[in-house]
């Protein structure tokens, strides 16, 4: 498989910061960024309508990028990167892209942060391939079977507005002061962009119990896990209940379960500071 890494110019102004660097990979174009040196961290962004890495992850990279070299790209079906529409993404091609992404890179091991939907293909990743993941964290991550809540049911199934960005919004976050017009705005034009939505409904269709299913782990998976591993979860998040991260405290040998109150399910944007420190403390320990 031939890889080359294309480089974004710095000095295009008018770029959005969604968009890093960009390699080939086989058939598909991964847009993703790179920041930092020394041992490296890779997040793994969620599956809201719009979402990219950079908007996913924008409050943390500056802070671990200070400490860690930080990976972060937009997963096949997201984002600024892009696959053949013939492509059938599922939990094989979300972790072939990211060990195809680390090879290229010359990336050997890595720790890995997972943020809901990217917590499950962290775990897959971790279960798969464990030599290539050090640490392991994941926050409000699916990875289990769950009967699929309203409010996941109502993220993958979102059709384009600005009420429904607004809805979904309120949502995510358990503090709604933090919701203004500009957000939602912002959210919403990134959830029409190009052909955004028509990729996003095609993820996870009807009867999307099937998507939970797919992003799932046996329950013997997690038990063989041998990682260190940090649960992060939000106690009011209504899009992946807490119960999801207790039932993987009880499964994962060796995990720790650090549950944040009055917070939904955007843990990295209601709790910024406090979930860079934790995280950061964590993974960069010993550096």
């Amino acid at each position: 498989m031939m890889n080359s890494i294309l480089h974004t110019p710095q000095s295009a102004k008018s770029m959005p910061p969604e968009i890093g660097k960009s390699i080939q990979l086989g058939e598909s174009l991964v847009n993703y960024h790179d920041l930092g040196e020394g041992s490296p961290i890779l997040l793994i962004h969620g599956s809201g309508p719009g979402v990219t890495a950079w908007a996913n992850w924008r409050g943390i990279i500056p802070t671990l990028a200070q400490r860690a070299r930080v990976i972060a790209p937009d997963m096949l079906g997201f984002g600024y990167s892009s696959c053949p529409v013939d492509t059938k993404l599922d939990l094989d091609a979300w972790v072939a892209q990211l060990l195809n992404l680390l090879d290229a890179l010359d990336v050997g091991s890595v720790s890995v942060v997972g943020n809901s939907f990217g917590g499950a293909v962290a775990l897959a990743l971790a279960h798969r391939h464990p030599a290539r993941v050090k640490r392991l964290v994941l926050m409000g991550a699916v990875g289990l079977s769950f009967p699929i809540s309203d409010g996941l049911n109502k993220v993958w199934g979102y059709q384009p507005s600005i009420p429904a960005m607004a809805e979904l919004m309120k949502l995510f976050a358990y503090d709604h002061s933090i919701i203004n017009d500009d957000l939602i705005a912002m959210r919403y034009a990134a959830s029409i962009r190009d052909d955004v939505q028509t990729r996003f409904a095609q993820l996870f269709p009807e009867p999307r119990q099937k998507g939970v299913e797919m992003l799932a782990q046996d329950e013997s998976a997690l038990r063989a896990l041998p990682h260190q591993t940090l649960l992060i979860h939000g106690r009011d998040d209504q899009v992946i209940p807490l119960e999801v991260s207790e039932r993987m405290l009880r499964l994962i040998p060796r995990a720790d379960l650090h549950v944040f109150g009055e917070c939904g399910h955007w843990v990295q944007i209601e709790r910024q500071a406090a979930f860079t420190r934790v995280v950061s403390e964590f993974l960069c320990a010993d550096l």
